[in-house]
């Protein structure tokens, strides 16, 4: 019986009006027109590519993938299907899926399309061809020793795996990297690429990784968007100081309470504004 999700050599026995039946020891498979490179004569060994179509009918292709079952390649998401999963195109005419099973709990973290998987192929119990995205096991065979990396250094990965915890991402270098989930304003979507700067190289070669930016970088944002949110106003003042409940400043300004203070203190010690009677205002 052949095997789906992997090439064989096959030999062209006889066309169809709408492409060729390849045979060999094992079985046969049908190789419509439009997967074959167009000048095929019998009796011709093709290498193709077997899989199974929607019908359950076995199926040959030219256009070889980028892996088979046992291989491991990056795959771009094509498309996202709730409920279901996200198809990723492997190098041939029909798109894969991965199925719901195999992704984050949470569609939130689900990769979208341009994103890209680490996947290889598998079958489900019809015999119908899944992509499966690769487990840290599987890095771990690639993950290089981080020696000469600098701490604050810019680092370029992919998300191989996302939990509560935080996130684990392959650098361009092949190095392990780790994002605390108090390192970045928001979760990293599966197959996401992210930049990030180096915060740890640790003993054992792998990086913790943050996506934040430096402290004083945060607190000119945070000077910022105070700024902006009070010249937006029609009298320039807000009925938030540094006295306000960390609930209401969150919900307002989107950061923490001792980063809404520093931003404060960083204003007022460049007499931007002022604070009287529980209110902050703009000095003019």
């Amino acid at each position: 019986m052949l095997e789906v999700g992997t090439i064989h050599t096959m030999k062209t026995d006889r066309k169809t009006d709408e492409g060729f039946i390849v045979k060999k020891t094992g079985g046969q498979a049908f190789l419509p027109q439009e997967y074959t490179d167009g000048n095929l004569e019998i009796g011709t060994f093709i290498d193709v590519f077997l899989y199974n179509d929607r019908q359950g009918k076995m199926v040959a292709t030219m256009q070889l993938p980028k892996m088979v079952i046992g291989s491991y390649e990056l795959a771009e998401v094509k498309d996202v299907i709730p409920n279901l999963g996200v198809f990723v195109d492997i190098g041939m005419t029909e798109e894969v899926l991965v199925s719901m099973d195999e992704l984050p709990l949470y569609p939130k973290v689900w990769p979208v399309p341009g994103d890209k998987l680490y996947v290889t192929l598998n079958t489900d119990k019809k015999g119908r061809l899944l992509a499966v995205p690769a487990t840290e096991k599987y890095f771990n065979e690639l993950y290089g020793f981080a020696s000469e990396v600098e701490l604050n250094e810019t680092i370029v990965g992919r998300t191989i795996r996302v939990d509560r915890e935080g996130t684990v991402i392959i650098t361009e270098e092949n190095y392990r990297g780790f994002i605390h989930h108090t390192e970045r304003e928001k979760e990293p979507r599966l197959g996401e690429e992210v930049t990030g700067r180096v915060i740890e190289v640790k003993e054992d070669g792998t990086l913790n990784i943050s996506l934040l930016p430096l402290k004083h970088e945060r607190m000119d944002d945070d000077a910022e968007k105070i700024l902006t949110f009070l010249e937006k106003t029609d009298d320039g003042s807000m009925p938030y100081d540094d006295r306000s409940e960390p609930e209401k400043i969150r919900a307002t300004f989107g950061m923490s309470k001792s980063a809404f203070k520093r931003a404060l203190g960083r204003l007022m010690k460049e007499r931007k504004i002022e604070q009287r009677d529980g209110k902050t205002y703009l000095v003019k």
